[in-house]
């Protein structure tokens, strides 16, 4: 509960500067999804996103941070009952591309780093830079993608240490279904000498007023080297309220 009370209270706090956003040349959304259940399986999850782009006349920045929890009711055997922390993840992100003459061509360099608590890889980071253009572009279509040279460093959930140079592509496929509507797909691969990360995200999005949309995502991250005890994919589907500012 005391989740869902501050997750909350961030979301009002976020609405209230959407005019002096705006005024600074920053376009904004924040996003939150919540499940509580009771009864035989009691538990709850929260999942929540801040995304920041600024454009400018020569760069573009953009800035990301998401977090995901999860609580579950577990019975002990006495016939008394305590929670339990099942999932934590946080991830933030700095991009920032550098506009060419050309449209749609830049040059970029990016940050991510990822803290997941019970995941294969306890900590994360990543490292790249590299050349971005736009392949389709049409009216309701395009497509994004980007390659470039990278280093990543991460710590396993047994404790050992891996880092190296990488290879980085990206692509981003947006559709804009109707005026209410749109559709994207995100897939990034890095692929390393220790190990190869792939993540993809799916969504549909459907606007409920002016600020205010509904979205439904899908995502997907796979390693290739992951401890014994651990899957390679983690999935996640999720059904958050998305504000924009």
């Amino acid at each position: 509960m005391k989740y869902s009370m501050t997750a909350a209270a961030m979301m009002l706090v976020v609405a209230g500067f959407h005019s002096q956003a705006e005024e600074l040349g920053w376009t904004s959304s924040a996003e939150l999804g919540a499940i509580t259940t009771s009864g035989n399986t009691e538990g709850t999850s929260i999942t929540g996103r801040l995304n920041s782009l600024q454009r400018l006349e020569r760069f573009d920045n953009e800035y990301l941070f998401s977090a995901f929890f999860k609580e579950d009711k577990r019975r002990l055997a006495d016939g008394s009952s305590e929670r339990e922390r099942t999932a934590e993840r946080f991830s933030a992100s700095v991009k920032s591309a550098f506009k060419l003459e050309t449209e749609h061509d830049t040059l970029f360099a990016l940050a991510r780093h990822t803290d997941d608590k019970f995941g294969a890889y306890r900590k994360y980071s990543t490292l790249a830079v590299g050349y971005g253009t736009r392949l389709l572009d049409l009216a309701d279509h395009s497509l994004n993608v980007e390659i470039g040279p990278g280093y990543s460093r991460g710590r396993t959930s047994l404790g050992e240490t891996e880092s190296g140079f990488l290879a980085r592509a990206g692509a981003i496929y947006r559709w804009q279904i109707s005026e209410n509507a749109k559709f994207r797909q995100d897939l990034t691969v890095e692929y390393g000498d220790d190990n190869t990360r792939t993540s993809a995200e799916t969504s549909l999005t459907a606007r409920i007023n002016g600020r205010m949309q509904m979205k439904a995502a899908f995502t997907v991250q796979n390693d290739t080297d992951v401890p014994v005890d651990k899957k390679r994919t983690d999935t996640q589907t999720s059904l958050t309220l998305v504000y924009s500012f």
